[in-house]
């Protein structure tokens, strides 16, 4: 007797036989995510910045401006002349290192994510319209995003925040318009080479419209580069802020803001090494964990990448 062929089975037979389902998407995604060890570094990293910055008032053992007249830099715990009721010791004025930084993260992490949050809703917007509409507004979106690209990104912030002036409000503006070009640029080439596959022309015929076809259809196709760039852009924005608030140009005293610290610490390099050494390393940690993650994500959803 001839075998009954496996295409002639029974449906479920197979299932029955132990097939195994393919797996979900989120799973296949952690799958290629957590084979990268320095981006599940860099994703436990970023956790514990959000965990602390969320319960900053509850975890950090002081109030960020609480001064003590009896305590002025006084070295971290572990050297001499140091007291275990500063762990990391305490700046000019008597505040404790430890809290200030603790609500730091929670500044700095706020101006990440907003500037962000800002570039990457307006570069959609501006990189769609040049996808779909080309022509004279593609040309004059492309170029100026071109010529605010050839500007050094500090010096063009630094400019913006002078015309504003100084604040925490306008260096988050001011960062988030040096960001912009790559959001733009990173949506009008993805949208160029989403529109030219299958399923945008058949949408097209179906009698899709425009808008449709731009936020329905074509944009949650480029949301992988999207969401990579946004990764990596977090820690941009957060060295680019640090960098206004070292200048004087960002956040103001008595903000407990990573930059600010730093700026108020220059004249104390050499007596109290501990008032620079401890934001500049939560500014090294934090921007290096995103790198990382960004990296990873990169990996995971970009299937050029996937192994």
């Amino acid at each position: 007797m001839n075998a009954v062929p496996p295409a002639a089975a029974e449906p479920g037979v197979l299932e029955g036989r132990g097939a195994v389902a393919p797996p979900g998407p989120l799973r296949e995604f952690w799958r290629h995510f957590s084979a990268n060890p320095g981006a599940v570094a860099g994703l436990v990293v970023v956790v514990a910045v959000l965990l602390l910055a969320a319960l900053a008032p509850w975890v950090a053992p002081y109030p960020p401006d609480l001064t003590n007249n009896a305590a002025f830099l006084k070295p971290p715990a572990w050297q001499a002349g140091g007291s275990s009721a500063y762990l990391l010791g305490t700046d000019a004025i008597g505040r404790d290192i430890l809290s200030r930084l603790i609500h730091g993260a929670r500044l700095s992490l706020v101006i990440g994510i907003a500037v962000v949050a800002l570039a990457i809703v307006v570069g959609i917007a501006l990189g769609l319209a040049a996808g779909f509409f080309r022509g004279a507004l593609e040309i004059g979106i492309m170029r100026l995003m071109d010529i605010v690209l050839t500007l050094p990104s500090l010096l063009l912030a630094i400019v913006i925040v002078a015309i504003l002036g100084p604040g925490l409000m306008n260096a988050m503006l001011a960062v988030a318009v040096v960001v912009l070009p790559h959001y733009v640029r990173l949506t009008r080439a993805a949208v160029i080479s989403e529109t030219a596959k299958d399923y945008v022309t058949a949408a097209r015929v179906a009698g899709a419209g425009r808008l449709r076809l731009m936020f329905l259809e074509v944009l949650p196709n480029c949301a992988a580069p999207l969401i990579v760039q946004a990764s990596l852009g977090v820690s941009t924005a957060i060295l680019d802020a640090a960098a206004l608030g070292f200048l004087g140009l960002g956040a103001q005293p008595p903000a407990a803001e990573w930059g600010t610290m730093l700026a108020d610490a220059r004249e104390f390099v050499l007596r109290a090494w501990w008032v620079v050494t401890f934001p500049g390393l939560a500014i090294l940690v934090t921007v290096l964990a995103f790198n990382l993650l960004g990296d990873g994500l990169r990996d995971a959803l970009d299937p050029k990448l996937k192994r």
